[in-house]
């Protein structure tokens, strides 16, 4: 066994319990170090991690006993703490999106060098997203032709104590829910070459619900109803609607539909989940798993580019970058785009169940 891949994660918010849950049980990786602004939460981190430090960002990125930085920043921070990572000679792997902003994510990937960068989702790299591109893979829906994609809530300041950076540049419903079903129709139907897009915001503040700041009125900066078409490359169009603007909606996550048959895809914000296939003239019908990372949790994506897979590899999350901020640019200025971005559709991961991924490879 070689030496361990050791991680330092900057960014100690609640997502990070799920990636440490990860991490922290495979062979062959090690959290080395974590840092936050509030440095109390990082000590207490660290003494949950055998042989972990607590450091300031500065120190951690820095640090040479550091291969890999998670990057588990709010989304305004994100370029600036990768940027800095790649110029310290570390990897990164970052949450969604890669950044704010598509330029500072194209710098990202341009200042790369030798070193790699991978991002969130890997959802998609699951069972569930996962059974659903294999079943496109073998041909059981026969010739991929459209997809729809839906996600819509009456926004998160209704159960998030501090909702503000929801509706700041980086935010809204396209930026925050939007990287999970878009990487999916990436994996599932190959890049996208043009974009047409509308967005609205239905009021200029939010009012929050919980929480010390409950009635407190907060602003609203971004568009919080997107909706949008996408032409593949492939030549499949998928419909999508992202909204912060709506109560309750009974239509699916996902579906594909083929000149065969059609797909129903459970929550791509999840890593498993129930797939299920109609053909003419039949009902539904629920597939065997076939395909991804079995019982996965976030974190999968690092583990796979450390193993020397790209399922989650940073072009990806560039691509899906360059869609959100097209649609948004398209709605301003009422007229279809060119993405100017393309991506290599991620091969396939098997079905690798948790004891075989969890150890080293």
């Amino acid at each position: 066994m070689g030496s361990p891949h050791r991680v330092g994660i900057v960014g100690l918010g609640v997502i990070s319990g799920q990636y440490l849950a990860t991490l922290e049980g495979v062979s062959g990786i090690r959290i080395t170090a974590v840092a936050d602004l509030d440095t109390a939460r990082a000590e207490a981190a660290a003494d949950r991690i055998d042989g972990c430090r607590a450091l300031s960002v500065a120190n951690l990125l820095a640090d040479p006993e550091i291969d890999t930085v998670l990057n588990l920043t709010i989304p305004a921070a994100h370029a600036e703490i990768a940027l800095a990572a790649l110029a310290a000679g570390k990897n990164v792997y970052g949450e969604k999106p890669l950044a704010a902003t598509l330029p500072d994510a194209q710098r990202i990937m341009a200042e790369r060098g030798d070193a790699w960068v991978g991002g969130a989702p890997d959802t998609v790299l699951g069972t569930g997203i996962h059974t659903a591109r294999a079943a496109v893979d073998e041909g059981l829906i026969g010739r991929p032709l459209s997809a729809t994609a839906t996600w819509v809530s009456a926004g998160h300041e209704a159960w998030h104590p501090h909702p503000d950076f929801y509706y700041r540049e980086g935010g809204g419903p396209l930026l925050d829910m939007g990287p999970y079903y878009l990487t999916s129709l990436v994996h599932l139907l190959g890049p996208v070459v043009r974009v047409t897009g509308v967005s609205r915001r239905a009021r200029d503040e939010r009012t929050i619900a919980t929480g010390p700041r409950a009635g407190e009125q907060i602003p609203v900066e971004v568009d919080t109803h997107v909706t949008g078409i996408l032409e593949h490359a492939s030549g499949a169009v998928s419909t999508v609607v992202f909204s912060f603007d709506a109560v309750r909606s009974e239509a699916r996550p996902l579906e594909i539909h083929g000149e065969d048959a059609s797909l129903t895809l459970p929550d791509p914000n999840m890593f498993d989940g129930d797939v299920a296939l109609a053909r003419r003239g039949a009902e539904w019908q629920t597939l065997p798993v076939s395909a991804g990372y079995a019982d996965a949790g976030r974190g999968i994506g690092l583990i796979d580019i450390v193993r020397g897979g790209r399922g989650a590899d940073g072009s990806v999350a560039l691509h899906v970058l360059d869609i959100m901020s097209s649609l948004l640019e398209s709605g301003r200025r009422g007229a279809p785009l060119d993405l100017v971005t393309t991506v290599a559709r991620p091969a396939l991961v098997p079905l690798t169940p948790r004891e075989v991924w969890s150890r080293e490879a």
